[in-house]
């Protein structure tokens, strides 16, 4: 049976109330937004070849998902309807999965390229996730500096990466990172089509696992409601303007991390800005 995301909504936040009578009460609300959410889902057979990402296909591929997720005649004017030029743009990419099973860097520069067309300086960009570690291992190149495009982890920033103090998102307690809370005015988020043994997929939602210091702890019941409350939380809700899905690279068992013999080249890309839209067709 094919659950609308207006219906999903209202479920999540049935069982959200539902949990908050045991635990913690809700704060916040994911929204459904006014009609279906739109996903523009992409495939090329070369956008990967010998190992390495078509970058001209991928910019090509990017640019038309964005006109056609904004209606905007230009790949340009798409992106500044999107992000503006004052924007400070986080890119939270998902790297547990290692260099095989990440968001290809060469994609993620395209998106980058994308930012510069509508006005985003370089240095009003960063590309992060939780560690610096997981982010080089996975390909990428680390730069700490505030002179250019920044690519760093949580566990980099200088005074600690993490609020002091724990927020409270529906049945979540954490500490926030500090890219989620003052670093950044508006989120790309970039996840990957992959299998997670407990949530059922990590594409884009539980992607932002990665912006709280103790996501170990909210795996219990599949996940749920954990992914959403997070999700709801205003400083991720309202400042999130696109979700991509790198699925150049895809594994249907056997995540979060990388098992090769349940991984595929898929060789796609999926674009949406509505988070519970991408996750559910991904």
């Amino acid at each position: 049976m094919e659950v609308t995301r207006r219906e999903f909504c209202k479920r999540m936040s049935q069982t959200v109330a539902a949990a908050g009578a045991m635990t913690l009460l809700p704060r916040h609300a994911l929204t459904a937004p006014e009609g279906r959410g739109r996903v523009v889902v992409a495939r090329n057979d070369g956008l990967l070849a010998e190992g390495k990402v078509n970058k001209d296909l991928a910019a090509k591929i990017i640019a038309d998902a964005v006109m056609k997720l904004t209606g905007c005649a230009s790949a340009q004017t798409a992106w500044a309807a999107m992000f503006k030029p004052n924007d400070k743009v986080g890119i939270k990419v998902n790297c547990l999965g290692g260099k095989s099973l990440s968001p290809q860097p060469d994609v993620v520069l395209c998106l980058v390229d994308g930012l510069k067309s509508a006005g985003v300086p370089e240095a009003n960009i960063i590309i992060w996730d939780r560690s610096g570690r997981e982010l080089e291992i996975a390909g990428y190149r680390l730069r700490t500096d505030d002179k250019g495009l920044r690519c760093m982890g949580t566990d980099q920033l200088p005074g600690g990466g993490y609020e002091p103090q724990p927020e409270t998102m529906g049945s979540v307690g954490g500490c926030l990172s500090k890219f989620v809370t003052t670093h950044c005015t508006a989120f790309l988020n970039v996840g990957i089509l992959k299998d997670h043994y407990l949530a059922g997929v990590s594409v884009g939602m539980k992607n932002f696992y990665g912006a709280i210091h103790n996501p170990n702890k909210y795996h219990d019941r599949n996940c749920d409601p954990y992914v959403a409350d997070i999700c709801a939380h205003p400083v991720i809700k309202d400042k999130l303007r696109l979700v991509v899905c790198d699925a150049i690279r895809a594994q249907y068992n056997g995540g979060p991390a990388y098992a090769p013999q349940w991984a595929w080249k898929h060789n796609g890309l999926l674009f949406s800005r509505d988070p519970v839209a991408i996750d559910r067709i991904g």
